[in-house]
């Protein structure tokens, strides 16, 4: 009988022991996917970063945090700004960042994402008000780079790489909104009447030409009349004009010419 209670008892405690193995193996494995790391801590002391995949940490000493390294895209709130030429605008962008270093994200921030925001949002009013609104405009491409820049500087201590900066909506007050469209339609006018002049310029040359060759030949002045002809009929108006050849003219100059010779050549008597 008591050989049977003793067997019983270990029995149980050799269950016991087997429940606390499990637990312990249980809390000791730790599962880190692809695009995370897992930052050991030993007794408050950083050990390094695990993972990815399946490793063991010590229950009860060892703490682990895990840290995403995908890429996070974060919008950077309106900001008003007084650019350089004193004129008042809001914009607003967006960041695309990651952890390089997950000890350092741990380690030396706080919170690497509101840290990385509160930087942005400063070092997007400093350069914007450096730079003057033509060169925002037309030259966002560069003051993208110098944000990227700028951001990544103060950002690389704590492991976290800014890799790009996008101004996205720069919104303008309605009145430089009118001001700029009103430059913009004297921008073009100014092209249309250059063109037009150049256009009228262009064509007094081939005119001139023209002319010359006309001089030279006057039968092409007659071939110039029946062409005007052909296009009034393609038009189908209801006039048509025809008009009569300068050489009919010439005719008529050159009798009324020899009759006055004649005249002046008769004897003044019967001139008279």
């Amino acid at each position: 009988m008591e050989t049977g209670l003793g067997l019983s008892c270990a029995g149980t405690f050799v269950v016991f022991l087997f429940i606390v193995f499990a637990l312990f193996i249980a809390s000791a494995i730790r599962v880190v996917t692809e695009y995370e790391r897992g930052v050991i801590f030993r007794l408050g002391r950083l050990v390094g970063a695990k993972g990815p995949g399946l490793f063991f940490i010590i229950p009860g000493i060892d703490k682990m945090r895990k840290m995403d390294l995908r890429v996070i895209t974060m919008d950077v709130p309106s900001q008003e700004v007084i650019t350089k030429d004193n004129v008042t605008i809001k914009v607003n962008a967006v960041v695309y960042f990651r952890i390089f270093d997950p000890c350092k994200a741990v380690v030396e921030v706080l919170d690497h994402i509101r840290a990385t925001s509160q930087i942005a949002q400063t070092t997007l009013r400093s350069i914007l008000g450096q730079s003057e609104l033509d060169e925002l405009l037309s030259h966002r491409e560069k003051i993208n780079q110098e944000l990227q820049r700028i951001i990544d500087e103060q950002t690389e201590p704590w492991g976290v790489k800014v890799s790009n900066v996008e101004v996205k909506d720069v919104e303008l007050p309605q009145s430089m909104q009118r001001a700029m469209a009103k430059q913009a339609e004297a921008e073009r006018e100014k092209r249309a009447k250059i063109i037009h002049a150049s256009g009228e310029f262009e064509a007094s040359k081939k005119l001139s030409e023209a002319a010359h060759i006309i001089a030279a030949e006057p039968t092409t002045l007659q071939l110039r009349y029946l062409q005007t002809l052909t296009e009034i009929s393609i038009e189908k108006n209801s006039t048509i004009i025809f008009p009569v050849p300068i050489d009919i003219f010439e005719a008529f100059k050159d009798m009324s010419g020899c009759r006055r010779e004649g005249r002046e050549n008769l004897p003044r008597g019967i001139n008279d």
